[in-house]
């Protein structure tokens, strides 16, 4: 059941209206009048005052969402003052406050039993495990959900920035916390129950399996943010091309697996989805439960982006590169490179996984369509291929080991018979992750010109970030069944690229990030551990900010 926005607003209200309905009642069974538990403020205090707590209970209801859980204590301590002590009696209170507490309100036999006697009331040891834990899981679900969460880094793409091994806290509020749109998902859970029990190992037989339920789906809503998303960020956000995903092979893109099998084994577009769907699980999944990437926002709303021969300009001025960021190198040197001499002159490096490609530098694809990796160290020519900083390339260079040295550069290829691998995957761009675009990042409010040639920029965001009705009738564009010759977007768009840019699936390969899809802004590395080299913890790294 998917909630418009003035259904959500409206009920809403009606929620707020009855639980404080409630307590106007409650209010009248204490001796206290019952106008003041409808006054702003006021009504806080009286509450906090007559279950004598403290008053920081006070200063922390006014914390956004941390206010919630001293609203339940609050309720759950009013409730025992009228003799309502079970679990069932308060979770009802709490969880049903817009219906309990006008029940209890209004019910007769429901008295004011007096402090003494409230006092008297003493919690099993079992309720008091109870109680703990359904308090820890609460609050520890508001603040992942809107204050902090803890994140690992599991691939390499933003190296050396952030190192795979890295275990780091992001800011939900700094761009606006987002209210969860699916709302009904078991704790601590993203999309999936893991596959094993964490830190024992042991299998669970629903590992991996669906952890939430669409039965109620609310629309986009963002707090007040602290800050706007600005260039050179690393954030985090949900992948935007994961609204359909390959349940067996979730780190390939559901898009580029259809074009491989169509390109692969030279089938139409229709043989080859159907092909897909045939062999594999396909799962669709909304905004808040895509995968979670973290990347650096080089581009925002309004830039105009462009790389030429690797190097990124944005509004035609050179952009800011990160020391630790990296490229792929060729290498002809002396004597065979080793790990343990790399290691031992404190270059970092990293070895490349790249696609097999024929005599003709066409891409290789097995007989199921999907793209022949090879991960090496040195070729067939003798050349050492790694992927390195600008510092890690100079101190290569200083051993006088190094005969040549080049940097990958794909060069932008004659206009493309078949697609190509990198945004928008279309025929008439022949763009590369080295020479790319130039390209407008999408800003709310602005309106681009709709043909044939510029359609496919903007296909996935009218259709599946705005949720129009897109068809193409020779070279006439209909959205929602209307002919359109321009398109104002709805919301703002982001560029994300990782630092190690020949290592990194960003916006070049699935295009732009909207703004519903952003999480949060990464602040600190709390732990560091080496799961490359097994060198064991960074502790340089500790608790070290991500600037």
């Amino acid at each position: 059941m998917e909630l418009s926005i003035s259904a959500f607003v409206i009920l809403s209200i009606i929620y707020f209206i009855a639980s404080h309905v409630g307590l106007y009642k409650i209010f009248e069974k204490l001796g206290i009048e019952g106008w003041k538990a409808l006054v702003p403020f006021y009504s806080t205090y009286i509450a906090v005052k007559t279950v004598k707590k403290s008053w920081l209970w006070i200063i922390t209801y006014y914390i956004p969402f941390l206010g919630f859980v001293v609203w339940m204590g609050i309720i759950v301590e009013l409730m025992k003052l009228l003799g309502k002590t079970s679990f069932k009696e308060h979770f009802l209170g709490v969880v049903f406050a817009g219906i309990y507490l006008p029940y209890i309100g209004f019910k007769e036999e429901v008295k004011f039993i007096g402090f003494e006697e409230a006092a008297k009331y003493k919690k099993t040891r079992k309720r008091e495990w109870a109680d703990a834990l359904v308090f820890a899981v609460i609050a520890a679900t508001l603040i992942r959900g809107f204050y902090m969460e803890a994140f690992t880094i599991p691939t390499s793409s933003m190296e050396r920035k952030l190192l795979i091994g890295d275990f780091l806290f992001v800011n939900k509020m700094a761009y606006g916390a987002r209210v969860p749109s699916t709302p009904l998902s078991f704790p601590f859970t993203h999309h999936s129950f893991p596959e094993e029990i964490p830190f024992i190992g042991i299998p669970l037989p629903f590992g991996g399996s669906q952890s939430y339920v669409e039965w109620i789906k609310f629309p986009h809503y963002k707090m007040p943010a602290m800050q706007d998303v600005e260039r050179n960020d690393c954030v985090v956000f949900n992948f935007p091309a994961g609204d359909t995903v390959v349940i067996e092979e979730q780190a390939q893109i559901y898009e580029q697996m259809v074009r491989n099998h169509r390109v692969g084994l030279n089938i139409s577009e229709s043989e080859a989805r159907n092909m897909v769907h045939d062999r594999y699980t396909i799962k669709s999944r909304p905004v808040d439960k895509k995968e979670n990437y973290i990347k650096r926002c080089v581009g925002i709303p309004g830039d105009k982006l462009e790389i030429i021969d690797t190097k990124l300009m944005i509004n035609d001025e050179e952009a800011y590169f990160d020391v630790g960021a990296q490229f792929k190198y060729d290498l002809q040197v002396k004597y065979p490179l080793t790990k343990e001499f790399l290691l031992k002159k404190e270059i970092n490096f990293e070895f490349p996984e790249d696609q097999v490609r024929d005599a003709n530098g066409q891409p290789v694809f097995d007989n199921e369509g999907n793209p022949v990796m090879q991960q090496y160290w040195v070729n067939n020519d003798g050349i050492h291929t790694l992927t390195m900083t600008e510092d890690a390339k100079n101190k290569l260079m200083a051993t006088g080991n190094v005969l040549a040295i080049a940097k990958h550069n794909d060069k932008k290829q004659p206009k493309p018979e078949q697609y190509l691998n990198v945004f928008p995957n279309d025929t008439q761009y022949n763009w590369t992750v080295d020479n790319f675009g130039p390209i407008l990042i999408p800003k709310k409010g602005a309106t681009v010109k709709l043909t044939t040639a510029t359609l496919p920029l903007y296909r996935r965001i009218i259709k599946n970030y705005e949720y129009n009705e897109l068809e193409v009738k020779g070279t006439d564009v209909f959205i929602n069944g209307q002919k359109a010759t321009a398109y104002t977007f709805k919301q703002d768009y982001y560029w994300m690229m990782g630092d190690n840019r020949h290592n990194s699936q960003d916006s070049r390969y699935w295009g732009f990030v909207p703004d519903d899809h952003i999480v949060g802004k990464a602040v600190f590395v709390w732990f560091s551990k080496d799961t490359k080299f097994g060198t064991g913890i960074r502790w340089d790294r500790v608790f070290s900010l991500v600037h």
